[in-house]
């Protein structure tokens, strides 16, 4: 575990730093940034469900549409929204990940055998402490009541984001896979490091449209 963890750390080290000066320095670096991410997610994918070709033509257009999302959001939104909404699928799985290996507990789904209900509540619990913490420093004084809708947002994007993880996890299950790659040492695929983003962002996309 430990091991494991020592991985994890220092490929998030170094792939965090990395992340951000793409995502702030927009632009063409964005672009190229967003390109790599789904060329390599594309073809993780291609080679989780090669047994079927309807899925992989499905999850191809599905990654076309969540990255299309993604870059719309960055571009309509300021980067720190973006790097907000990042942070947020990021202590999801960190939340999820410690609060799993620590207390254990029941299983959640067969779907994923390492989930629990224990993970769940810190998925949940830590991009909640983030929300707070924000929302204290930064809107506290623009909007001075919207601190409940604002965490129910993040609390929303949680959710998402966990679904996402749990949709992913099940096509692992019958591709008959532990992970999606060996890209990212301690972590597997991108693949599985972004399942829960791929989804959120397409969902805030098509709440936007729909409210806008």
């Amino acid at each position: 575990m430990i091991k494991e963890f020592e991985k994890r750390l220092i490929t998030s080290l170094i792939l965090i730093p990395i992340s951000i000066f793409f995502i702030i320095k927009g632009s063409i670096f964005f672009i190229f940034f967003l390109g790599t991410l789904f060329l390599a997610t594309t073809y993780e994918w291609i080679n989780m469900s090669r047994k079927n070709n309807l899925l992989k033509f499905l999850g191809i257009i599905f990654l076309l549409f969540s990255f299309y999302t993604a870059f719309e959001f960055r571009v309509n939104e300021n980067y720190q929204d973006f790097l907000f909404t990042i942070l947020i699928c990021i202590l999801t799985d960190i939340g999820g990940y410690i609060f799993g290996k620590i207390f254990k507990g029941p299983k959640l789904t067969k779907i994923s055998p390492k989930k629990t209900y224990a993970g769940v509540f810190g998925s949940f619990l830590l991009p909640f402490i983030a929300g707070l913490v924000v929302y204290q420093y930064e809107y506290t004084n623009e909007i001075p009541d919207s601190g409940l809708y604002f965490l129910i947002i993040i609390l929303f994007i949680s959710l998402i984001s966990q679904i996402g993880d749990l949709i992913i996890s099940y096509f692992k299950r019958k591709a008959k896979i532990k992970d999606t790659g060996k890209i990212l040492p301690g972590h597997g695929g991108l693949l599985d490091r972004i399942d829960g983003m791929i989804f959120v962002f397409p969902t805030i996309f098509i709440i936007l449209k729909i409210l806008i």
